[in-house]
């Protein structure tokens, strides 16, 4: 079983292909901004240390974390983001490898995806058996942020110039996925990839 990292810029169409991966491959895929939400749920210990970090104010009417709040607090005292951060990324990582000793011992699964925008920044080189880059030039990219979410030009160059550069991607990755063209082309890429991986 092969472990990789999707990892790219807002817009690249990482989802996308995931899809595509998990309609035609024996794999598991886990996105981490969905890994981030479980491990801050009621009951487990990333919930304990965000409320004894945020306060009970931090608590909404459901019992879950109060977005808002949240945001709010740490929009008042900036350095609360690398706290949350420090709480969050490390539950994400452990139960990531626990999923991934899961799937292993149980030996069905071909292939374990991990995707995130932030993987290179949080470590996960050193964890992988390889990190693909999904690249998009940038006008596409914004296109599609424009269409499919409604992001303003402001938001979108806010957002992109907080994330690494093409540059540091490449550099990073072991493989690059161009998805500027058609769906068709960036599934051969991805097609060809993998039955590399399964040929060595």
């Amino acid at each position: 079983m092969r472990f990789i990292g999707i990892t790219g810029g807002i817009g690249a169409g990482k989802s996308e292909i995931l899809h595509y991966i998990g309609e035609r491959y024996k794999c598991e895929i886990y996105l981490a901004d969905e890994v981030a939400h479980l491990v801050k749920q009621p009951g487990t210990r990333g919930y304990e240390e965000l409320v004894k970090l945020l306060g009970t104010d931090a608590v909404a009417a459901d019992g879950q974390i109060d977005k808002a709040v949240m945001a709010d607090k740490i929009f008042a005292r900036p350095e609360l983001l690398e706290q949350v951060n420090g709480i969050i990324h490390p539950a994400v990582r452990e139960y990531l490898l626990q999923r991934l000793e899961l799937a292993r011992n149980k030996g069905e699964t071909e292939l374990f995806f991990v995707e995130a925008a932030l993987l290179i920044e949080c470590g996960y080189l050193a964890l992988v058996d390889e990190m693909w880059y999904i690249y998009a030039d940038e006008e596409i990219r914004r296109e599609r942020l424009r269409r499919t979410r409604g992001y303003s030009e402001e938001k979108i160059s806010q957002i992109m110039s907080r994330q690494l550069s093409e540059e540091s991607f490449r550099k990073n990755c072991d493989f690059a996925i161009d998805n500027s063209g058609s769906l068709t082309d960036t599934c051969r890429q991805i097609d060809e990839r993998l039955q590399r991986a399964f040929r060595a």
